[in-house]
């Protein structure tokens, strides 16, 4: 069995359409999506129609919650910019993404953690950077959930780890390496993952894939969100603002 794994896209259709061009060369059996589809100052309707079209299993990210309990948005900010440029079919796909997804053969998808989008599962919050979490955490963290292999996002970090037999996958992020104020990969290309089964045996491949990571900051910068456009082509941190 071979899964290719996208995550934190935060409407980057450039990045995806990126990463989706080189998954193919995979021919994986499925393709999954760990959330975060759609929020950023980006393409947000256009990647949630193209995620629509392509129908992965996808689990609700924290910013694709937001989504869908925001009833007046705040428009200068990026959840509140994104929810106005969703349509009504888009915000009833979002509305409807469950928080954790459970695949053959021994598959938990989530974003952050099992039982909270916003705590990461691998890592933990430095406040301007993120440093990996030890064992007892990561087990704390799991808590009941006995998957063999567990993928989750968030953080933007691609990495694995494995705890008492079970292992866990962050693909790390198609389309936001660096957000302002938080360093995050330090280039500005989209990651994803592919995970392979042989033999009952997972082994991992991260991918870092070029796209028009300019054109994503111009974007950005047009639609009032300068914040974004050095984190876009750099993968490093601006300041906060």
């Amino acid at each position: 069995m071979r899964l290719a794994v996208v995550s934190d896209i935060h409407g980057n259709l450039r990045a995806l359409e990126a990463v989706h061009a080189r998954l193919k060369d995979s021919s994986p059996d499925l393709t999954v999506n760990l959330g975060d589809c759609l929020s950023g100052p980006l393409w947000p309707e256009e990647t949630a129609q193209y995620l629509i079209a392509e129908n992965w299993p996808t689990v609700r990210g924290n910013h694709d919650r937001a989504l869908a309990d925001m009833s007046v948005p705040d428009l200068e900010k990026v959840d509140g910019f994104t929810h106005q440029c969703l349509s009504a079919a888009s915000l009833r796909w979002v509305s409807a993404l469950l928080p954790t997804l459970r695949l053959p053969p021994d598959i938990l998808l989530c974003h952050g953690s099992p039982e909270d989008d916003e705590v990461f599962l691998l890592e933990e919050d430095g406040g301007d950077h993120f440093f990996p979490s030890n064992e007892s955490q990561i087990k704390q963290k799991l808590g009941k959930v006995d998957a063999g292999l567990v993928l989750c996002g968030h953080t933007h970090t691609p990495r694995v780890a494995r705890i008492s037999g079970q292992t866990i996958l962050n693909p790390g992020s198609v389309g936001v390496q660096a957000f302002p104020g938080l360093t995050v990969t330090g280039s500005p290309h989209a990651r994803f993952a592919i995970a392979t089964l042989e033999k009952g045996a997972w082994s991992f491949a991260h991918h870092v894939v070029a796209y028009d990571w300019s054109e994503a900051a111009q974007r950005a910068e047009a639609s009032g969100f300068a914040s974004w456009r050095h984190g876009l082509l750099t993968g490093y941190a601006g300041k906060r603002t």
